[in-house]
């Protein structure tokens, strides 16, 4: 059998798309509650299978998408597997950004697994985003089983919460200056922008959104789901810092009933935040208010007047993350502390040039990442170095599970005061 690894043409975007599970109305989920959806049911239904049309329009557009590099594996001619890297950027501890490789939409055909397909479709796009200058590779991983094969492990989390709305009262707090407005759909995708852009450099973890994000909001019902609502928050100036979509939808069940579903929320600054939480917690002639893919340490909890009141109904890993190029990764991020640390990576296999000594220095105004000679500190897994990148994971937690094996007393210590931040990375949306 004629085993070729590489993008596909134009003339074959239809049979590359068949290979991909939601193209083809198949799971693309592991049936576990989902932290990212706000349904009383675990999962959303699958998708039906895409028309010759939809196929055509998606081949339309990601020819002409040049941070698209779609990866294929063909057996004899056939389209037997198939994967994605999207080029973006995402932020990083200190605010500044790292182009990342966005692995997605991948799949290998029933008939054509256990064969190594996968992994050689992995080492095709980790080799091309190396070649075009991206250190980090992320997923999100549809199963929990599947990526660590591959240097990924977890680097942000999200939470699916509930709140009574007769349990929601919020502590006093100085009166707003500002105002809330309820806002069309074509108002609310001109705000977004402006918003995520402001949050974003605050938020490790958070991505940078491709063209296009925001440009499908619509005030028309989905269904039973009903119509997305948008709540806007103005500033003194009339200047809009925050802004949310929600939904009311229909229920069968009277346990259901009653429910408003906040899809997304963002603001700048805690009173917006603050503001349009006072709100949605408060809606007339709801009961519960649920909102999923939020960040595990919500600041709302603490505004609450019994923070009891918000229950965490489903929380997952969010964003998984795969260091490519650890010297170029490390020095593009920034660190809370001074200090330094010496450790080895020994199990990279497939990018091979991580495996070493590297010598890790955190100076007041420069960070130095560079191969040593020296006796190393730890001997860390690239998977859990990966996991430290973006901040939020502990390395003694690492160190309790092996990933991390310590070499001098004070370096677990030592890598949590230089790799933590706080609040913890998060990211609104994935890809």
């Amino acid at each position: 059998m004629a085993i070729q690894v590489r993008p596909p043409q134009r003339d074959e975007m239809h049979a590359y798309y068949r290979a991909l599970p939601f193209a083809n109305g198949l799971p693309q989920w592991e049936p576990a509650a989902a932290a990212w959806h706000g349904g009383p049911e675990p999962w959303p239904p699958q998708r039906t299978p895409a028309t010759a049309e939809q196929l055509e329009e998606w081949a339309e557009a990601d020819v002409k998408d040049e941070t698209f590099h779609p990866i294929a594996t063909f057996a004899d001619g056939a389209c037997v597997g198939a994967s994605a890297a999207i080029s973006f950027d995402v932020t990083v501890p200190g605010g500044g950004t790292v182009k990342v490789a966005g692995v997605t939409s991948t799949g290998v055909i029933a008939t054509h697994r256990r064969h190594g397909y996968l992994r050689r479709m992995m080492q095709a796009m980790f080799d091309a985003a190396l070649d075009r200058g991206e250190p980090l590779a992320m997923l999100s991983a549809s199963e929990g089983s599947i990526y660590g094969r591959f240097g990924f492990s977890p680097a942000t989390f999200r939470a699916r919460w509930e709140l009574d709305r007769n349990d929601a009262a919020l502590l006093p707090a100085a009166p707003d200056p500002g105002s809330l407005e309820l806002v069309d759909a074509a108002q609310a995708s001109q705000s977004w922008p402006v918003v995520h852009a402001q949050v974003r450099v605050q938020r490790p973890g958070e991505l940078t959104p491709l063209p296009g994000r925001w440009d499908s909001l619509s005030d028309n019902a989905d269904g039973t789901k009903g119509p997305l609502r948008y709540l806007a928050h103005r500033d003194e100036h009339g200047e809009v810092d925050g802004i949310a979509n929600f939904r009311l939808p229909w229920s069968s069940t009277a346990a259901n009933a009653g429910t408003l579903v906040v899809e997304a929320l963002e603001a700048t600054n805690p009173t917006a935040y603050r503001a349009l939480w006072s709100l949605l917690v408060d809606f007339d002639l709801t009961r519960t208010i649920v909102a999923p893919g939020r960040p595990r340490d919500e600041p709302l909890r603490w505004m609450l007047a019994n923070p009891r009141a918000m229950r965490i109904t489903r929380q997952s890993d969010n964003m998984w993350a795969r260091l490519l190029d650890i010297p170029r990764a490390l020095t593009q991020r920034s660190y809370d502390t001074v200090g330094e640390v010496v450790f080895t990576i020994d199990d990279d296999h497939m990018c091979p040039a991580n495996n070493g000594t590297w010598l890790l220095r955190a100076g007041d105004t420069s960070v130095t990442c560079v191969a040593t000679d020296q006796q190393a500190d730890a001997t860390i897994t690239i998977s859990a170095l990966s996991s430290l990148y973006l901040g939020g994971m502990s390395a003694q937690n690492l160190a309790y599970a092996g990933r991390i094996t310590a070499h001098a007393d004070d370096v677990v210590a030592r890598l949590n005061r230089l790799f933590r931040v706080d609040p913890e990375p998060h990211n609104s949306f994935g890809f």
